[in-house]
């Protein structure tokens, strides 16, 4: 009995990808509630998260404030080194090509993305990630699409 119970407990995966990409989005909800664009990042080394960021770029006055590279400045000082590999990066969003820039340079392991962007993603712009970053799309697309386009309606509105 008991070795079924213990078999049964490590088949459950309670930080999969979308556990983590919840997590972005908590990230990007304080955005929201910040009136910045709702975008929100983490890092993620060995199930813990070890990197956060929402955009910041009205805050801060500063275009390259995005919530992947605010996540990936807090990641790099946790590990004490500039590369990430071996970490998972989820964003609510499709990074921008300069945030594609710098992911290629941390050389991370994955990138998981829950909204694509057809006007400023980095595939639409022919930027790439690292050649040995995996790279998985569409994690709670819906929700991470929702919170932008309500975002943006309320803007339409002022």
């Amino acid at each position: 009995m008991i070795s079924k119970i213990i078999r049964s407990i490590t088949m459950i995966q309670p930080f999969d990808d979308e556990y983590f990409m919840r997590k972005a989005l908590e990230e990007a909800q304080i955005a929201f509630e910040e009136d910045e664009i709702p975008v929100g990042a983490i890092v993620v080394s060995q199930d813990k998260i070890i990197g956060r960021g929402h955009n910041m770029t009205e805050r801060l006055n500063d275009v390259t404030a995005h919530a992947e590279m605010l996540a990936i400045t807090a990641a790099a000082n946790y590990l004490g080194g500039k590369y990430l590999r071996d970490c998972t990066l989820y964003v609510t969003l499709e990074p921008c090509s300069m945030c594609a820039g710098a992911l290629f340079w941390t050389q991370i392991s994955k990138v998981v993305f829950g909204a694509p962007d057809s006007k400023r993603g980095f595939r639409e712009f022919g930027s790439r990630l690292h050649p040995k970053t995996q790279l998985i799309e569409g994690v709670l697309r819906e929700e991470s699409t929702r919170l932008l386009q309500e975002f943006f309606r309320a803007k339409r509105k002022k």
